[in-house]
């Protein structure tokens, strides 16, 4: 199921360096591994903020697929990310999990730890959930 995901993921996850590593149906959670070249950073090596959102959001949005299969899309209602230390150019842990999920709602969670095992971002997220029609 791994590779299988990541042959169909989208396109900005691999210009980015990234692909699922692991994934826990059970807890609605997975991880990311990133290799984040310098194209993506401001001040020599800090990845750009945008980025590290989309990598949270990628990891985050990416547990609910793998725990649902009836989950065709989520629309963001609101992220917000918060930076802790200075991300910066390389491999990148990325994980994601839901916190509380109802039928049309989920609440999610993800962090961002570099090659140190550092963790330098997390983030929240509330997103609406569409899933596919019944029948």
């Amino acid at each position: 199921m791994i590779e299988e995901r990541n042959r169909t993921s989208p396109e900005f996850i691999r210009l980015l360096g990234g692909k699922l590593v692991d994934f826990n149906s059970d807890k609605c959670a997975c991880t990311f591994e990133f290799d984040i070249g310098k194209d993506y950073c401001h001040s020599v090596d800090i990845v750009q903020g945008g980025f590290v959102t989309a990598m949270l959001d990628a990891a985050m949005s990416h547990a609910i697929f793998l725990h649902d299969q009836n989950v065709v899309g989520l629309s963001s209602l609101e992220i917000k990310t918060t930076y802790l230390e200075p991300t910066r150019a390389g491999k990148l842990r990325v994980e994601g999990w839901a916190i509380k999920q109802g039928y049309k709602i989920i609440f999610m969670e993800g962090h961002v730890y570099n090659e140190d095992d550092v963790l330098t971002a997390t983030a929240s997220t509330v997103s609406k959930i569409s899933r596919a029609p019944a029948g």
